[in-house]
């Protein structure tokens, strides 16, 4: 399916070389192809290996239970997906609108799969403005919600300085020009604005427990495998700094549940995974850096 591919060296964040191959996966959730995970021994970054070009990606994001992209409710895995969402949901818009006590102001999203989040914010009274690069999932935004979703090259067009929040719900890890979208984010936020990114953690119990057949690796989809240092060094090299980190909780289970299906544990996996979410939602109560996906609230420093 690779015709071009990227290897990422020197390191996006840090420039450096000095990179080791750590494990070997593959897409379980498509083709069954191999793939490396390599990490960068100075900013912690981790990154798929060998990553698909933009030209690439596209045929590994084509299949009908791509979870971010679909309305289905068929399967168990799917039905613990839109519950856990459901709530998921009311969780981000209540935290969001908390940052900005009685304030209603603009907000971005990337990355707005089919809706839910924007539609959301805006019954709360938020000016929404809501990137997607989907064509099929702009689709049903439209028809299940009315929301009338822009392509992703349009972030490139917005007025700078505009809104007050910026979100990527489980985005930024599929971005190819990482640098270029945290440049342009640190320009689109106005000056007491925040970034909300959230995304996998590879240092979490649950991440180590599986290792190869960790869901949340995702490859090749995820060009990128983010730690609270990794994330660190990224908000600091873009004059930014983060505010405050937070677990999302109901992540663990959902990632371990379809990592023992990529075992093909049967029933017994099922409630392992069970209690992997537990145990990493416990080393989590006891060090916020390991959850199993962090939120990361990300301001501007200059």
């Amino acid at each position: 399916m690779l015709e071009n591919n990227k290897k990422f060296s020197p390191c996006p964040i840090c420039n450096k070389d000095d990179i080791s191959n750590l494990l070997h996966t593959k897409d379980y959730s498509l083709t069954g192809e191999d793939f490396q995970i390599i990490q960068c021994a100075n900013c912690n970054l981790e990154y798929t290996d060998p990553a698909p070009s933009k030209q690439d990606i596209a045929p590994y994001y084509n299949f009908p239970s791509y979870i971010s992209h679909t309305d289905t409710k068929e399967g168990f895995v799917n039905q613990i997906y839109h519950k856990v969402r459901n709530h998921t949901l009311t969780q981000k818009t209540n935290w969001v609108q908390s940052l900005f006590t009685g304030h209603k102001g603009h907000l971005l999203e990337i990355g707005a799969g089919t809706g839910a989040f924007a539609h959301s914010m805006l019954k709360k009274g938020w000016k929404v403005t809501a990137l997607e690069p989907d064509v099929a999932s702009r689709q049903k935004a439209l028809e299940n919600y009315d929301i009338n979703l822009l392509p992703i090259e349009e972030l490139f067009q917005l007025e700078p300085s505009k809104f007050e929040v910026i979100t990527l719900w489980h985005v930024l890890e599929h971005v190819h020009d990482l640098n270029l979208y945290m440049r342009t984010f640190h320009s689109l936020l106005k000056s007491n604005g925040r970034l909300i990114i959230a995304v996998p953690n590879y240092t979490s119990y649950d991440a180590g427990f599986y290792k190869k057949y960790w869901a949340a690796y995702d490859v090749p989809r995820h060009l990128y495998h983010f730690s609270p240092l990794s994330m660190y060094h990224l908000a600091k090299k873009h004059k930014m700094s983060i505010v405050q980190k937070l677990p999302m909780w109901f992540d663990s289970f959902y990632v371990s549940l379809l990592s023992e299906k990529y075992k093909k544990s049967g029933i017994i996996g099922m409630i392992r995974a069970f209690f992997v979410g537990c145990i990493s939602n416990l080393k989590a109560l006891r060090n916020l850096d390991k959850g199993s996906s962090m939120i990361y609230e990300i301001k501007k420093i200059d």
